[in-house]
């Protein structure tokens, strides 16, 4: 397997603020303390059925029309982790909720290998890194290459609105709290379509609660779709294997027939397409 190579790339660009600690193995020893602030250097996974739907849920089958495969893809079931259970939808965006759960693979944005957006891309199935610097924090993902830059010194607004939006970070006590907007509409929570506008504000947190553990909570606002705030919570895990490290998931490849496939099958001797 190949290396991720985002992370040289976010490596370099903590250092050019000055202030990025050295990259360790995710197993080496590493300071407690960043300038007095939590070192929330290393590799970090979510292990909960997030992803596959917010709210508490039942097993179920693969959502594929193809039964073929069996358990293949069921969706595993899960006590959820969103605050009270629910998501407080207003009544005009279940319509909008509703189209989605008829039209889930053809809908999600990661089955497209689209960028998950925040908070999803905190608990995809798939670890992330934590690059943490004084007046930057990067977010290093193994999901599509994402990334995003937590900014700790003040800066401008978003030249426009994007996938994973514009995250302002600052320290709370022990607590990182980021604050982030300017979305674009694109993105959905999790395979069960849960979705938002553009009008999304998302506050996380992450709390160190171990050596090994952060809490994550994320605070979701979004006035066109939601009656109120809402919020999510979970703890995060630090993958310390030996030499653990991110790999390439770049799955655009993957969704060649997905995206394209009514436009004819590429003959893989010519690289063109039968029509």
């Amino acid at each position: 397997m190949k290396k991720f190579s985002i992370l040289a790339a976010t490596a370099a660009a903590l250092l050019m603020t000055g202030s990025g600690p050295a990259l360790a193995q995710a197993g080496a020893q590493q300071p407690a303390t960043i300038e007095g602030k939590p070192n929330l250097n290393g590799i970090w996974q979510a292990m909960n059925t997030a992803n596959w739907n917010l709210e508490p849920h039942a097993a179920g089958p693969n959502p594929v029309a193809d039964r073929q495969v069996g358990a293949t893809g069921a969706i595993p079931a899960g006590l959820g982790v969103v605050e009270g259970g629910t998501i407080p939808y207003k009544p005009e965006a279940l319509e909008r909720l509703s189209q989605h759960r008829q039209h889930l693979i053809n809908y999600d944005p990661e089955a497209a290998c689209y960028l998950p957006g925040i908070p999803r891309a905190t608990y995809l199935p798939y670890p992330f890194q934590i690059l943490q610097g004084t007046n930057k924090i990067v977010l290093a993902y193994e999901y599509a290459g994402a990334s995003r830059t937590i900014h700790m010194e003040p800066v401008g607004d978003s030249p426009a609105p994007t996938w994973m939006g514009w995250s302002r970070g600052r320290w709370d006590g022990d607590t990182l709290v980021v604050e982030v907007t300017d979305f674009n509409e694109e993105t959905w929570f999790d395979r069960a379509g849960n979705f938002h506008s553009d009008a999304l504000k998302v506050t996380e947190r992450y709390t160190p609660a171990s050596p090994h553990h952060l809490i994550y909570q994320a605070t979701i606002e979004d006035p066109k779709v939601f009656t109120r705030p809402w919020t999510l919570r979970m703890p995060l895990y630090r993958r310390f294997e030996r030499e653990k490290q991110l790999l390439e998931y770049k799955c655009v490849e993957f969704v060649e027939q997905l995206m394209y496939g009514h436009l004819g099958v590429i003959d893989p001797a010519t690289g063109l397409r039968n029509k």
